[in-house]
């Protein structure tokens, strides 16, 4: 049975669900995450619910913008962090910027190329 999203909880853990599923090594945009948890169109859910939920766990650092930007202002501490553990997985972060990969890519891109 899917969870029921019309509960603040369910939503919260729908999006953690979406974030952990994100490979080591590649990223996805908050608009991304929040349709893979079936919340289409909640882009500023992610951000709320990852502002909240800081599990050690997490792989927070692999959720940028759609643009591909890191969105902690250059220089600030969670800026400096995302830049090195997305660069320590492989990922390349010139000027706080993604390189060769899309964040937002949909399962058919993925699978498919399409896009």
């Amino acid at each position: 049975m899917p969870p029921d999203l019309s509960n603040p909880e369910s939503r919260a853990q729908a999006i953690l669900k979406a974030i952990r599923a994100v490979p080591a090594g590649q990223v996805a945009g908050y608009g991304e995450v929040a349709r893979r948890a079936g919340l289409p169109g909640r882009a500023r859910l992610v951000v709320q619910v990852l502002r909240k939920h800081g599990a050690p766990d997490l792989p927070w650092f692999r959720i940028i913008c759609s643009d591909g930007r890191i969105a902690f202002p250059e220089g600030s501490k969670g800026y400096r962090e995302q830049s090195q553990r997305l660069r320590a997985e492989g990922v390349r972060v010139v000027k706080g910027k993604v390189i060769g990969q899309k964040a937002a890519a949909s399962v058919d891109e993925q699978i498919w190329g399409l896009g």
